[in-house]
């Protein structure tokens, strides 16, 4: 696929397209203008010697004035330049024929009539002649009548002049097409460089430099949206680097811990000799590190599959108070041992994923037996209302303050900055139970006060097929 052009390139091309339109619409307009003024002057000063030579001829008498109203014709000619006159009788036999003039092609016995006050264009081979065709009155002293005078002035200075003008019209249209199109490329190379600016500016990050913002204010409005675009793309990069790189940090803090426990137990282990009792008591503290390990792992790859979209929902019925009660059997003897009583209120049924929605279930109902003050209650609450399916599982304990409920679904995050290990797990689990939620197009949220912390699940209702 060819390579669009050059936005500059178009807009030079643009003005000189116009230039060129308008140039020449003006110019045929002009040219129009002037040709028919000069017609209109020619015209006007062939209908004058017409009317002049009426004037003579109406006060002839006799046959023996002839000889004076010739010398009126040539006299009435002399104040105009190149004029010619030539008049015939009815017979077409010329009867005065001015200085120069040559009209016997015309054959004016078989078309004087049709021709009378016609204005036509003559061309003797030489010069250029517009021409009128006037027929005088019939006088009694002139019994050859009536006469046919035809009237010429000459249109070559006109013409020329109409010649000259196309020419320079043509110079014009190229010179402005030249300078029009120069301009146009300084215009727009002047009008992108706000856009030049942005480019530049856009250089300059890097990944270890994501905080530059253009500033919608120092660029024209119809940059100011971009500006603001590339500024929210920018604000998104630089959350999910942050996001990527505390998960790096946070990655190689929660293995570093159990790797150096491994190191270190075996190191102990191999430092003297010591009995098969003692060696199966360190083989089984490796193996709670390895556990520990293989979890953070699977949990690490499921957020994997939940970010790239690998993970469809195997869609069934599920009864979610069932699923519930069947969590509080698997919890009942560590919520005993915490002095914590579960209690369900309410049920639902919903289309999704059995095993996964349990498991977000089970993140849940684990991380508030943990959180729970001893001899409190921990509630699981679900229902339908117009919105579809919620859940809302509630426990007695420590309020959480409002900055960290909105990071509470971070990966490795942990209200408790120390990073102490405490039996709290690497800190995915709220990470899993939004990755699943948002895999049935469901929304999670949580809220805290003095009384009580409440994770609230929202599903939408999945009509079956």
């Amino acid at each position: 696929m060819a390579r669009p052009i050059s936005l500059t390139l178009r807009f030079t091309l643009l003005f000189s397209a116009v230039a060129t339109v308008v140039f020449l619409a003006f110019g045929w307009v002009i040219g129009q203008s002037i040709e028919d003024h000069f017609g209109a002057e020619d015209i006007k000063e062939l209908r004058g010697i017409a009317q002049a030579m009426d004037q003579p001829l109406a006060m002839l008498q006799s046959d023996d004035e002839l000889a004076r109203i010739k010398q009126r014709f040539d006299d009435i000619l002399v104040g105009h330049h190149g004029a010619l006159l030539h008049i015939t009788d009815a017979a077409g036999k010329p009867f005065y024929n001015s200085t120069g003039s040559d009209f016997s092609w015309m054959h004016l016995s078989s078309s004087a009539q049709s021709r009378q006050n016609q204005i036509q264009q003559w061309n003797d081979g030489k010069h250029n002649y517009r021409v009128l065709f006037h027929q005088m009155k019939a006088l009694p002293a002139l019994p050859q009548g009536p006469y046919t005078a035809i009237i010429a002035v000459a249109t070559d200075f006109h013409l020329h002049f109409l010649q000259e003008f196309r020419r320079m019209l043509w110079l014009m249209v190229i010179g402005g097409i030249v300078v029009m199109g120069l301009m146009g490329w300084i215009a727009v190379r002047h009008g992108h460089r706000p856009l030049h600016h942005m480019v530049d500016k856009i250089h300059q990050i890097s990944a270890n430099d994501l905080n530059i913002r253009l500033d919608p204010n120092t660029v024209p409005a119809e940059l100011s949206e971009l500006a603001m675009s590339f500024n929210e793309l920018l604000q998104r990069m630089e959350e999910a680097f942050g996001r990527l790189s505390n998960f790096s940090a946070d990655i190689a803090h929660e293995l570093r811990t159990p790797v150096t426990n491994l190191m270190t137990q075996t190191q102990v282990a191999l430092s003297q000799a010591r009995s098969t009792a003692e060696y199966q008591e360190i083989l089984y503290s490796d193996m709670e590190e390895y556990e520990r390990m293989a979890q953070m792992i699977g949990d690490m790859l499921f957020l994997a599959k939940a970010d790239d979209r690998l993970m469809p929902p195997n869609v069934t019925e599920i009864d979610l108070e069932h699923e519930v009660c069947k969590l509080f059997d698997y919890y009942e003897a560590w919520a005993e041992e915490r002095h914590v009583s579960l209690v369900l209120e309410g049920h639902a049924h919903v289309r999704g994923d059995r095993l996964m929605l349990r498991r977000a279930l089970s993140n849940l109902l684990s991380n508030a037996i943990r959180h729970t003050v001893e001899s409190s209650t921990v509630q699981v609450q679900m229902g339908r209302d117009d919105s579809g399916i919620f859940i809302t599982v509630k426990n007695p304990g420590n309020a959480i303050s409002e900055e960290h409920l909105p990071r509470l679904f971070d990966r490795f995050y942990r209200i408790d900055p120390s990073r102490q290990r405490s039996g709290e797990g690497a800190g995915l689990g709220l990470a899993i139970v939004k990755s699943i939620v948002e895999a049935h197009d469901g929304d999670i949220s949580v809220t805290s006060d003095k009384l009580s912390t409440r994770f609230t699940i929202f599903l939408p209702v999945i009509r079956r097929n």
